[in-house]
């Protein structure tokens, strides 16, 4: 089908990047529709280990045409670090294009990140710190720039140095930038990127016109969405398939499949006081983590891990209306003997109120042995193969991605 959107379908960290990188073989345009360089999506295929911030995951395919669209919150000295790092590994960047309606994240941003976090105190949400959500914050308030803005130096001049002095006037000596500095280094910036700008969702209504595959990657997760995830422990844009969209100007109509990426197990990054009702308990939490190398592909903060909950997969799946799934990190169970399901909660499920439930569980048997490599389902353990088909018959939407390792060609279509 024409078009596709892959989205996480819990808090992120779902390896979205792997099943974008695999699908991308066969698309035409891969499109970044929300977040920032908050997100971190681990590719490793032939070309090596990647981790990507702001550039789609479908850069390793040379036929494609990678889209940052308006919906993604841009620091442009990371971007232009991350296509420096790509060249440098041989990966083109000669294709990349730039949405004229992104947002840029100005120093001022990643200061008020800084202290809003800190004054949350035991409370905080546990941001990047990468200024995102006062760049969405400021976008919302009509008082950001866009890439766009670049275009026209002295326009530039002019925008930026109005939005400086609001800054200054509210954080005052805690501002401590230099006018002139701060515009001659964001004036460079706009030189580079220039020539990647121009008005992406032309360019992806023409390629719809034609026929062309098209693959809209979701950053974060579901649970991280600004309205249906777990407020205020949140992203700060929409995670969500209706935000695909928003995020890139192309019609709802014209999309074909939403495929959530779901762990096998589940994690989220942040302190102990985000709701989490199916987190593991006791010492052999750390030894899995360890094993699993769950920690933050952005911050390397260590991940919190659970077990699978069906009961936030089908409220996912709902509000996505997720055609398919993708199935990760199933040979990350290997060695459990007994694996634990949420399928329930003993009190009535509020998105809202995540803190208050209590989790019903289903046992299964585990797996002591994981082949390498397989490609087909019936090449898995048996006890695996029944972990698969239940997480499907829970979930009611078919999984049709099985990812077997962290490689491209690990994985196995059904």
């Amino acid at each position: 089908m024409p078009v596709n959107v892959v989205i996480g379908a819990q808090w992120g960290d779902e390896g979205k990047g792997k099943i974008v990188d695999y699908l991308s073989q066969k698309m035409d345009f891969v499109v970044r529709f929300n977040g920032g360089p908050n997100a971190g999506h681990t590719v490793v295929n032939k070309y090596g280990k990647f981790q990507l911030h702001l550039v789609p995951s479908g850069i390793f395919n040379k036929r494609v045409v990678p889209i940052i669209g308006n919906g993604v919150a841009i620091d442009p000295e990371i971007l232009i670090k991350e296509i420096k790092y790509l060249k440098k590994r041989g990966i083109s960047c000669n294709s990349l294009k730039i949405s004229d309606k992104a947002h840029l994240i100005l120093p001022w941003h990643i200061l008020r990140d800084e202290l809003e976090e800190r004054k949350r105190g035991a409370n905080e949400i546990g941001t990047t710190k990468r200024g995102i959500g006062p760049a969405f914050s400021d976008k919302t308030g009509r008082f950001g720039l866009r890439m766009g803005d670049f275009l026209d130096k002295r326009n530039f001049k002019e925008k930026f140095s109005f939005v400086y002095q609001r800054e200054n006037d509210l954080l005052g000596k805690k501002l401590n930038l230099s006018l002139d500095a701060l515009l001659k280094k964001m004036l460079s910036f706009g030189s580079f990127l220039k020539p990647y700008i121009s008005q992406t969702e032309f360019i992806l209504w023409k390629a719809i016109a034609k026929k062309k595959n098209i693959l809209l990657e979701g950053a974060q997760g579901t649970l991280l969405d600004i309205d249906f995830g777990t407020y205020p422990d949140v992203t700060s844009s929409g995670c969500i398939a209706a935000s695909a969209s928003q995020g890139s100007g192309i019609p709802p109509m014209e999309i074909n499949q939403v495929i959530g990426v779901v762990k096998a197990y589940t994690t989220r990054v942040g302190g102990g006081k985000q709701p989490f009702p199916t987190e593991m308990k006791g010492s052999f939490v750390s030894d899995f983590r360890d094993r699993n190398q769950e920690y933050g592909a952005t911050t390397g903060r260590p991940r919190r891990c659970g077990w699978l909950d069906t009961v936030l997969l089908r409220y996912a799946a709902k509000i996505n209306g997720f055609t398919s799934l993708a199935l990760t990190r199933l040979d990350s169970l290997t060695g459990i003997e007994k694996i634990n399901i949420c399928v329930r909660y003993k009190t009535e499920f509020s998105i809202s109120r995540l803190s208050e439930v209590q989790p019903v569980y289903i046992e299964l048997p585990g797996w002591n042995k994981f082949p390498k490599g397989c490609r087909k389902f019936s090449d898995l353990p048996k006890e695996s193969r029944l972990y698969v088909k239940k997480v499907e018959e829970l979930v009611k939407v078919p999984i049709k991605f099985i990812s077997t390792g962290p490689k491209r060609e690990e994985i196995i279509v059904l």
